[in-house]
């Protein structure tokens, strides 16, 4: 008889951890759509402007270039069965950033060259960011249209931010674009290793950065790697 009842209490005991995770998820959902679509009103009911929601996060991502201008973007609407047609032209400024995630430079992607003082780091490729459209300082917004209602603003609005978005996204991640980013990744990594080498009695020690794409080979040399970088900072001491 307590054999029979094991059963059908695992059973309760499942179907209520299925419970309180479906209300679990069913909470934050709901709490996520207040965040985002529900405006926060004062007491006598009006919007106001506030932080929704503030995170900070941790990152180990250095931010080795930007890709900054003005863009320009186009959006066309038509409703009424195709009788009201509205078109939409801006400008605004846009900066793309591009990083390289230094966690994933670890002692098996750094070597180093006794003879010629030279440390090589096999760096991740960089990395592009999500555009920054900055619709708060528009250069230029034109909107032609007989009648352009509010919705059909509101679409226009969203369109045009949606298309520079994209354009910006394509351009940054364009291989010419990439290209001038890892020569800025390339500096930066250069200048941020060379301190600590100087500290080290390096001064004069040589830093080549390179990424996945490139081959190992740098200006027609191969590096006889001798040591690791731990070895040296351990002769060091």
């Amino acid at each position: 008889m307590a054999d029979d009842l094991k059963p059908a209490g695992s059973r309760w005991l499942i179907n209520l951890l299925i419970i309180i995770g479906v209300g679990l998820l069913g909470f934050l959902a709901y709490d996520r759509f207040r965040e985002r679509y529900t405006p926060s009103v004062d007491d006598g009911g009006n919007a106001v402007t506030q932080l929704v929601s503030a995170r900070l996060s941790g990152a180990s991502s250095l931010k080795v270039a930007s890709l900054t201008g003005i863009i320009q973007s186009r959006a066309t609407d038509v409703r009424g069965f195709g009788w009201l047609r509205s078109d939409q032209v801006i400008k605004m400024p846009y900066s793309v950033d591009y990083f390289v995630d230094v966690s994933g430079i670890g002692p098996d992607q750094i070597e180093w060259d006794a003879k010629t003082e030279t440390l090589i780091v096999n760096a991740p490729d960089v990395t592009v960011a999500a555009p920054n459209i900055d619709e708060a300082h528009r250069t230029m917004v034109e909107t032609t249209g007989v009648i352009v209602t509010r919705e059909a603003s509101e679409a226009l609005s969203q369109q045009a931010s949606q298309n520079a978005t994209n354009k910006a996204q394509k351009e940054a991640g364009s291989p010419a674009r990439i290209a001038q980013a890892r020569e800025q990744a390339r500096a930066a990594l250069s200048n941020l290793l060379t301190a600590p080498l100087s500290t080290l009695g390096h001064a004069n020690a040589r830093v080549i950065v390179t990424f996945p794409p490139e081959r190992r080979r740098v200006n027609g040399e191969q590096w006889d790697v001798s040591r690791s970088v731990e070895e040296v900072v351990g002769g060091r001491q």
